[in-house]
C-alpha cells in the first residue's frame, strides 16, 4: 500500500509540474482564450462521439455476440463476413466512403451521426467477438448442470453465462473502449470538428505546432487514463 501512495504521490507531482509549465507556456504563446475555448469543443466533441459509439457499439455487439454464439453454420457465416470486412477495412476508408455514400444518395444526415455510425459498427465488430468469447467461455458442464438444478434458457444466461462470462469479457471490452477514444480522431477526415480537427485549425492559425499537439496528447491521456484506472480498480474488485 505503502509503494502505491509513493507511486501517485510521484505521479501527481509530474501532473503539477506539467501543468504549471504548459500554463507557462501558454501565457508565453500566441494562444487566446477563445482558442482554449475552441480546443476544450473539440474535446467535449471527442467524448460525446465517443461516448455515442462505444453504448451503440456494445449494444450491437452483445448481440452479435450472442448469435455468434448460438447461430447455426449458415447464419454465423453470414455474420462473421459482414464483422470481418467492418474490422478488416481501415477505419479511415470506412468513413470517407460511408460519407460518400450518403452524398451520392442524397440523404440528409449529419456529419456527426455519419461518424458515429460507422464508429459504432467498427466498435460492435470488436466487441462481437469479445462477447462471443466470454460466452464460449462458461464450460458446457456448468451450463448443463445449472439446467438440471431447474434454471430456464434466460435465467441460465443472468446467472451463470452473465457472471463468469464477464470475468472474460470485462479486460478486452475496456481496451476497445481506449481504443474507440483515439480512432474517433479519424473522424476529422470527413470535417467533423472534435479534437483533432480543431488543432489543426488552430495550428493553421497560431503556427504554434508542437505546444497544440503536445495539448492535444496531454488531453487524449486525461480522457484514458482515468478508465485504465477504474477499470484495474474493478478488476481487483471483481477479482478478474
Amino acid at each position: 500500500m505503502k509503494n502505491k501512495q509513493i507511486k501517485y504521490g510521484i505521479y501527481a507531482l509530474l501532473f503539477i509540474y506539467i501543468v504549471y509549465q504548459a500554463i507557462s507556456t501558454i501565457i508565453a504563446s500566441s494562444l487566446t482564450y477563445y482558442d482554449l475555448e475552441f480546443l476544450i469543443e473539440g474535446l467535449l466533441r471527442t467524448i460525446y462521439i465517443s461516448a455515442v459509439a462505444i453504448t451503440i457499439g456494445t449494444f450491437f455487439g452483445i448481440i452479435f455476440g450472442y448469435l455468434k454464439s448460438n447461430a447455426g453454420f449458415f447464419s454465423n457465416i453470414i455474420l462473421s463476413g459482414f464483422l470481418d470486412i467492418l474490422r478488416s477495412v481501415p477505419l479511415i476508408i470506412q468513413f470517407i466512403l460511408f460519407y460518400s455514400v450518403m452524398g451520392i444518395l442524397e440523404i440528409d444526415i449529419s456529419i456527426f451521426w455519419v461518424g458515429a455510425i460507422v464508429l459504432s459498427a467498427y466498435t460492435s465488430a470488436f466487441v462481437t467477438e469479445v462477447v462471443r468469447a466470454g460466452i464460449d467461455s462458461v464450460p458446457e458442464t456448468t451450463r448443463r448442470a445449472s439446467r438440471s438444478l431447474g434454471l430456464s434458457y434466460w435465467q441460465d444466461y443472468r446467472y451463470i453465462v452473465f457472471p463468469l462470462g464477464i470475468r472474460t469479457v470485462f479486460p478486452s471490452w475496456i481496451s476497445i473502449v481506449l481504443s474507440v477514444i483515439k480512432d474517433s480522431a479519424l473522424v476529422s477526415v470527413i470535417g467533423y470538428l472534435e479534437l483533432l480537427k480543431t488543432t489543426e485549425e488552430l495550428i493553421s492559425k497560431t503556427q504554434e505546432a508542437l505546444l497544440l499537439l503536445i495539448g492535444v496528447g496531454f488531453f487524449y491521456f486525461i480522457i484514458s487514463y482515468p478508465i485504465s484506472l477504474y477499470a484495474a480498480h474493478l478488476e481487483r474488485k471483481l477479482k478478474i
